[in-house]
Formats: C-alpha cells, structure tokens, sequence
C-alpha cells in the first residue's frame, strides 16, 4: 500500500526547498528544476501541489514566510516603552533561522517594486507593521505633550529603524544579537520621550511665567 503523503507537509518542504535557494542564489534563479533538486521531488510532483507554473510556489513561499513572523513568540512587558523594544526585538533576525527568512523577504520586497502581485501583499503588511508602532509609541508617549503630527513623524522614525534591522540583516553573515537590537531600541525610545514634555509642564511654565517676570522686576 503507498504510504500516505501529508500535502501540507509536502507544500512546507518545497517552501524551505524556495528560501534556502533564494538565500544562497537569490529569488530570480528559482525554478521548478531548481526547487525539485533541492527536494528530491520530480516537476510533476511539485505541480501535483501547486499548479504548472512557479508563481504559485512562490506566492505560498511569501505566505509561509509571513506566518512564521507572525507566529514567533514574544513575552511583552506591562510597561509600554519596554513593550516597544519587546515588540521590535521579537521581529528582527536573531537567530539563523530568522535571518535567512530575513533574507527571503528582503528579495520578495525588492522585487515587489515592479511587480504589481507582490506588491499588494507586502504593502499590506508594512503598513500593519507601521500602524502596530505607531499605536505602541502613542501608549509609550501617553503622558507626553505630543500632537498627531509630531507622533506620525517619530513613529515613521522608530519603523525605519526596524526597517534598518531587516535590511543590514540581509547582508550580514551572522544574525543581529538580540542584545544590541533591544538597547538601540530602548535608547531611541527613551530620547523620544525626552524630546517632549510631560503633559500640564508647558502649561504651568507659561502660568508661573508672568510672575516670575513680575517678581524679577521687583528685586531690580
């Protein structure tokens, strides 16, 4: 009797089989061929699951490669600025593993730039990606006197930098240590919030002020 083969199994396979061949040759060189001599199935096989063309494949690859970020686990702090760099951390490359997902997707996003398909898919996802800091630096500046303006500004900041963490990871031989990412993070929240004064601060400089002027006037 033929043993029984898992389809989804079989499609995880073919995806691994797609990054570890864009890793080591980039995304334009993959091929049904090269994805067959990377599994050991035969083309038919391969289409058996997918269909006739490598699109297909490679739009499950960018789906799986998506999931697994999802997926990675985080321990998030009570404390909102510490949540920031939790948050951040968890999403950068610092084990092997991630970093040569990391590298696959980096491919997948600059090949999204001309082409339309995979374009929707990776715009969709760096915008969720820029609307989840956005929402953890306005909890992390709740008690800062910050307008929307200046919060849009510096949440495009702080998303650039884990933009910067993708894309120096790609070209880097060893994972980003997860040290390094947490207090980059960290510091950079921490001058943010130093760069914007509690709230009623303003306000009660801008009372006491008049007052101040009127007793300075007086002594002289």
């Amino acid at each position: 009797m033929p043993k029984r083969v898992d389809p989804d199994a079989r499609r995880e396979q073919v995806a691994e089989a797609v990054i570890d061949e864009i890793v080591a040759h980039g995304i334009r060189s993959v091929t049904l061929a090269r994805i067959a001599a990377r599994t050991g199935l035969a083309i038919g096989s391969i289409r058996h699951y997918f269909g006739d063309t490598v699109r297909e494949v490679m739009r499950f690859t960018l789906g799986v490669l998506m999931q697994r970020v999802a997926r990675r686990d985080a321990t998030l702090s009570d404390d909102p600025v510490a949540r920031i760099g939790d948050v951040i951390t968890f999403a950068a490359p610092t084990s092997e593993q991630e970093r040569r997902e990391n590298i696959a997707l980096v491919e997948y996003r600059v090949m999204a730039r001309t082409d339309p398909e995979f374009a929707a898919d990776i715009a969709a996802t760096s915008l969720a990606g820029a609307e989840v800091v956005r929402s953890l630096l306005r909890e992390a500046l709740v008690d800062r006197d910050v307008d929307e303006e200046a919060l849009h500004r510096e949440a495009l900041l702080l998303f650039a930098l884990v933009e910067g963490f993708s894309f120096s990871s790609a070209l880097f031989s060893a994972p980003l240590h997860e040290t390094d990412v947490r207090a980059a993070v960290t510091a950079t929240v921490q001058r943010l919030r130093d760069a914007y004064p509690p709230f009623g601060e303003v306000v009660e400089g801008a009372a006491r002020s008049p007052g101040a002027a009127e007793e300075s006037r007086s002594c002289s």
